[in-house]
């Protein structure tokens, strides 16, 4: 899509804002959105959003960790620097450096929406017990103690099959 200030170079930058109402669109190039004040959303903080992620998994833990991953090569200072992970096997082989992060930025560390139909059947069983976990916490809060022994009971057998 071309620039529709401009007309010549790719539109880079998208607008949308809403006006009494009204959705108004535009796309601009970065060289038009520049001009028109229209920088970066982190650049009006005064910083680069990957340095902010990479501020977030703890850069400054020193050369004490130096260990790569075997498919992409990537140290844990390279993801810490740059705020972007290698690859997916750096998930695996960074876990313990990268799990503290991943749980100050997402809040929490298992899915929780919707499993795809391939999902192995010890995922949905995990899943459900963990959701008859919540139900239990909650009916122990609100006092129903029948309805808790039941989902005691429901997860020890999901528990002794699993």
């Amino acid at each position: 899509m071309l620039c529709q200030s401009c007309g010549q170079n790719q539109a880079t930058t998208h607008i949308k804002t809403i006006i009494n109402g009204e959705l108004a669109e535009i796309s601009l190039c970065r060289e038009c959105a520049q001009k028109l004040g229209y920088n970066s959303f982190f650049g009006s903080f005064g910083m680069d959003f990957d340095k902010f992620l990479g501020s977030l998994m703890g850069t400054g833990r020193g050369q004490k960790n130096r260990k790569r991953c075997e498919c992409c090569g990537s140290t844990f200072e390279d993801i810490a620097k740059s705020g972007k992970v290698g690859c997916a096997s750096c998930y695996d082989v960074f876990y313990d450096d990268l799990l503290p992060s991943i749980q100050r930025i997402h809040g929490k560390t298992i899915h929780i929406g919707k499993l795809a139909k391939s999902a192995g059947s010890e995922v949905k069983v995990k899943s459900t017990i963990a959701k008859l976990k919540e139900e239990l916490a909650h009916a122990i809060k609100e006092q129903e103690f029948e309805k808790a022994a039941k989902l005691r009971d429901e997860i020890k057998e999901l528990e002794a099959k699993d």
